[in-house]
């Protein structure tokens, strides 16, 4: 059997599916590795480091005629997509959610489609594949660098011949992995930290790191299932969103980190908070994307200066711009999940798995995720079919 490491085409995407150091565990499982000319450049690393360790550097078509199981890091663009034939397996962070039209035609090709945003995060033994928190893990600690880089005074408590600097004042808003990797590198670099969540059981964790975790007298318990926060109700939103603003405006440096893959991002910062910050603050929205962001005011992959002088960014892949490290933990997420699905040498699509299940979109010229199926019966038919890409 042959895995074939794509190279990644989106815009801005530095990161590649597999490193050089994966392979060894791949072939002693029995699968021959190719890797598209060039999938490596992002990250930095040549074409040769792959044939080294053991690798087939070939070109594009070479690479689609021959693997039986394509690997990248995003959904593939419709020209990507048509490369693909029945009975090939692709495996990536699809984001089926956001493309089920892509997903019905990936079916219909009778491609076998595997989302690693589909892992099961709650299951422990799934952990060494839920690429979602290692590349959460990665986007925490690069948002604190860039807000850090952005800020116009220092991070931590500085006594100098010239003065004292006070330390900046950090609010974490969402502790998950995200928020969690935050928080620490925020203490790391000399910061008073500060973080808040609508699931009271993340207190604890977000002390453990030394940061103070916000208790609002308007606290709402907000936890839902699979590791995620459920959606508040308007209700619930405009009783805690006025007390948070007043948090808020105190603050030197907000970062927020709210994500629910593929569904809209709670709002958390609304626009009279950050019209209540002092000039100079600096926001990092690490939710910002199509469907909206955590700050009301942020715009995906820009930044904005307000009349007020805050300035908000909203990076729209921050993993791919750490693409060395990005890559690695996503080459073990990879590897481990193919590693779990193989057997005998062979891909083993076993839809009654408590993993392979979950993570399987389209397998048999069907689609076999219900949450995708039930997207493609309630949305309306689109106007004239047209080829797969990375849109829903």
């Amino acid at each position: 059997m042959k895995v074939g490491v794509a190279r990644e085409t989106a815009p801005g995407e530095r990161r590649v599916a597999l490193v050089p150091e994966a392979l060894a565990r791949l072939s002693q499982a029995g699968w021959d590795v190719l890797v598209e000319r060039g999938a490596g450049a992002g990250s930095l690393i040549p074409d040769s480091a792959y044939a080294e360790a053991g690798a087939n550097v070939v070109s594009t078509d070479d690479l689609y005629a021959a693997a039986d199981v394509v690997v990248r890091v995003q959904r593939p663009a419709a020209d990507e997509a048509a490369k693909l034939r029945s009975g090939q397996a692709l495996i990536g962070l699809l984001q089926p959610l956001l493309a089920p039209r892509v997903m019905a035609d990936l079916a219909s090709r009778g491609v076998t489609a595997i989302s690693l945003d589909a892992i099961p995060r709650t299951l422990s033994r799934a952990q060494s594949m839920d690429a979602l928190s290692s590349q959460a893990n990665v986007g925490g600690y690069k948002a604190v660098l860039m807000a850090a880089n952005e800020y116009g005074r220092y991070f931590p408590l500085l006594t100098t011949a010239a003065g004292t600097a006070k330390p900046a004042n950090v609010l974490i808003l969402g502790i998950g992995v995200a928020g969690l990797q935050a928080i620490g590198t925020a203490r790391r670099l000399g910061s008073v930290v500060k973080a808040y969540d609508v699931r009271p059981e993340t207190a604890e964790q977000a002390e453990s790191l030394g940061a103070q975790f916000v208790r609002l007298k308007t606290a709402i318990d907000a936890s839902g299932t699979g590791g995620y926060a459920r959606a508040l109700t308007d209700e619930e939103q405009a009783a805690q969103q006025q007390e948070l603003n007043g948090v808020i405006a105190g603050m030197d440096v907000v970062i927020t980190t709210a994500q629910v893959p593929g569904r809209k991002p709670p709002l958390l910062v609304t626009g009279d908070a950050v019209r209540g910050m002092k000039p100079g603050s600096v926001i990092v929205d690490m939710a910002a994307s199509a469907l909206g962001g955590n700050v009301e005011l942020s715009r995906p992959g820009e930044t904005v200066v307000t009349d007020n002088g805050v300035t908000i960014l909203a990076p729209d892949n921050l993993p791919a711009t750490m693409p060395a490290g990005a890559s690695a933990f996503y080459a073990r997420n990879l590897s481990a999940l193919l590693l779990h699905l193989t057997k005998d040498g062979n891909l083993n699509v076993d839809l009654s798995d408590e993993i392979g299940g979950p993570v399987t979109i389209t397998h048999g010229g069907e689609v076999v995720s219900e949450a995708v199926q039930k997207l493609l019966d309630t949305a309306p038919a689109p106007a004239a079919a047209g080829a797969a890409g990375t849109g829903a």
